[in-house]
């Protein structure tokens, strides 16, 4: 990993909201483990991360295809049952916004619309430091469109999180051997020693 990889480089961050970390149906018992770590990431360069933020439809009946028979079923995670301060960001990061910018989506990857490629591409982006989660669902989906779209992708493995440790455990070996041309995994460590070489 090439130090000057950083000088073009976004700290992407995944979902870090209370929907996960309070007493909800998806609440996600590693989110407040790894909190301190993406901390730690966000503190020293606030102005080069983006936080995306999962939003739930309103009703079952306001969703699409699929997606209604996936909020039947999670009828209590939509807009209209569930405390609307859920879809905020953790406190802990919330507060480093701005100059932090917040990305919003109503699906599992950011590519979606496509405005979240051309806001990166018009800053020069052209890598993606990656944490938050879960591993196995909405950070699988940033990085396969991420890389789809051209990005080196760098996932901080010890600023993850994921709901159960069997799935968390084997997406992060897909990661580990399936990636290597366009995917580093590094530790929180090592990734700050990199960055502060250049920032």
């Amino acid at each position: 990993m090439k130090p000057q990889l950083f000088s073009a480089a976004v700290h992407l961050c995944v979902d870090m909201q209370r929907l996960f970390c309070e007493s909800t149906e998806w609440y996600t018992p590693w989110m407040e483990r790894m909190l301190p770590n993406v901390v730690r990431l966000v503190e020293p360069w606030p102005e080069r991360t983006v936080f995306t933020r999962f939003i739930p439809a309103s009703s079952p009946d306001e969703a699409s295809g699929a997606w209604r028979d996936y909020y039947r079923r999670y009828r209590s995670m939509t807009l209209s049952e569930m405390d609307p301060g859920w879809v905020a960001l953790h406190p802990e990061l919330k507060r480093y916004v701005p100059p932090a910018a917040v990305f919003d989506k109503p699906t599992y990857s950011p590519w979606w619309s496509g405005q979240l490629h051309r806001l990166l591409q018009r800053s020069g982006v052209s890598v993606l430091i990656l944490s938050g989660g879960e591993s196995d669902i909405c950070v699988l989906a940033t990085l396969l469109g991420a890389i789809d779209l051209g990005y080196r992708v760098i996932l901080v493995r010890d600023a993850l999180y994921g709901s159960a440790d069997p799935t968390h455990d084997a997406i992060m070996e897909v990661y580990t051997n399936r990636f290597g041309m366009q995917l580093d995994l590094v530790e929180l460590d090592e990734i700050l020693e990199f960055w502060r070489a250049v920032g």
